[in-house]
């Protein structure tokens, strides 16, 4: 069989051509299904559904925040009563606990630490340790000063008293008054003891805890004395000014007929017979 050329040429133009418009109807199809595709309203509504669920959640955890804040706030303002209403009840309870005192009592004048060590023995055989707690016989160092000779000498500050530190009730009140060598409390009002100030207290023991010793001054003003050392010695004259602090004394002496003011060591002097 023969083959036209011409008829082959033109078949093959018609196939191409053919091919191309298939080509252009595929393209033209392909853009309107994605046109269809992006304008899909189900794909919108779905977007907004997911947007709005979001929104949702956002708004949920702020409230979530806002609940635990207002929680925390609350806590706070709870605790805070707590604490005020267990300091009330701390101070409620102080009042109602019974507090030591000091108490001055009597004594036989010299039997001073006899009623402090019989005191001490009562408290603890009779277990009233806890609420008599601390008995004191106020005494402090003296330097006495006699013919020329320094002497350091213990003296009671308040002889024929004793400090004595308790909680006063019925039973600790007994054991005190039936000491052997008291005699009583000092400042009894309506059948009580009265305690002594927090500043009679606080100055006694200031005193007590001097490290000093005093000076007992045995010189009196206008005193005829004799100067028994130093450059001034065997001189006799009056005593004129006394300074106990400095353990001295201002002395007029007659020195060429003429008085003369001379101040000498309470060591350097003594009684003019």
């Amino acid at each position: 069989m023969d083959i036209d050329p011409k008829e082959t040429q033109s078949n093959m133009d018609a196939d191409i051509s053919t091919i191309e418009t298939d080509d252009e109807s595929t393209t033209d199809d392909d853009l309107a299904i994605e046109d269809i595709l992006a304008d899909d309203p189900a794909d919108d509504e779905l977007d907004a559904d997911e947007s709005g669920e979001i929104q949702e959640a956002d708004a949920d955890a702020v409230l979530e925040d806002e609940d635990s804040q207002t929680l925390t706030d609350e806590e706070l303002e709870l605790a805070a009563l707590d604490a005020e209403i267990a300091a009330q009840l701390d101070a409620e309870e102080e009042e109602t606990v019974p507090q030591s005192e000091w108490y001055f009592i009597h004594s036989y004048s010299g039997m001073e630490n006899k009623v402090k060590k019989n005191l001490e023995h009562r408290a603890e055989s009779m277990g009233m340790t806890d609420r008599i707690l601390q008995v004191v016989v106020p005494t402090e160092t003296e330097i006495e000063i006699r013919n020329g000779v320094r002497k350091e000498i213990e003296k009671r500050v308040f002889p024929g008293y004793v400090l004595i530190n308790m909680i006063l009730d019925e039973d600790s009140w007994y054991v005190v008054r039936n000491t052997p060598g008291v005699t009583g409390f000092v400042g009894m009002e309506k059948n009580q003891p009265t305690p002594l100030l927090p500043e009679e207290v606080e100055r006694i023991m200031q005193r007590l805890q001097e490290d000093e010793p005093r000076i007992k001054v045995s010189f009196e003003l206008g005193e005829h004395v004799r100067i028994m050392s130093g450059p001034f010695a065997e001189f006799s004259g009056i005593v004129e000014e006394i300074y106990a602090d400095k353990g001295k004394a201002k002395v007029m002496v007659s020195f060429f007929n003429r008085e003369t003011p001379v101040e000498v060591d309470f060591l350097q002097l003594e009684r003019d017979a």
